[in-house]
């Protein structure tokens, strides 16, 4: 019997109506719905959702280091924004409009530890990037870690919603910014 049907069930009996033993049976249950909710998708169409995951992760990847404008902007949504190493946000257009321009370049771009998680409809990667390349703000060689945020739209297609990227520092190095 679904949980909602047994909450209601419990709570119409009369006789129960006062009881401790109701009141704790229907807290217990109300605690331990949403955890049932949430527990996540099946097995199966997690693995499967992970692998289209894994192959956006690599297709942005190769657009990225061949400056592929058309499949960048297939990647993103319209209302995705970013916050780059430096701080700075950056939409959708802007993030297009650089590759377009030339003001990113990169030469390397080698991924490693991974990690995907998934809320529902969102996806939520975590990587580190080892990166040889400069940007419009200059050299951004280094390793870095980044957060990548992708939402199902209507369509049932993954977009990219968000990106946060941090370098990463080795220890002693300091900031350039004071």
């Amino acid at each position: 019997m679904p949980l909602a049907k047994t909450i209601a069930l419990l709570a119409r009996r009369r006789r129960m109506k006062h009881s401790p033993l109701a009141a704790a049976v229907l807290l217990i249950l109300a605690w331990a719905a949403p955890a049932a909710l949430s527990a996540g998708m099946p097995r199966a169409q997690k693995h499967e959702s992970r692998h289209e995951i894994d192959q956006l992760e690599e297709t942005w990847r190769d657009a990225i280091l061949k400056s592929n404008i058309a499949t960048m902007d297939g990647l993103l949504a319209d209302d995705y924004m970013a916050i780059t190493a430096s701080g700075m946000l950056q939409t959708k257009e802007q993030a297009l409009a650089s590759l377009r321009a030339g003001r990113i370049h990169f030469t390397t771009l080698d991924i490693s530890d991974r990690k995907v998680r998934f809320y529902g409809t969102t996806a939520l990667v975590t990587s580190v990037a080892s990166v040889e390349g400069t940007t419009g703000e200059g050299d951004v060689s280094g390793s870095y870690r980044y957060t990548r945020v992708y939402v199902r739209d209507a369509q049932g297609a993954w977009k990219i919603v968000s990106f946060e990227v941090s370098k990463i520092r080795e220890p002693g190095e300091h900031s350039e910014h004071k």
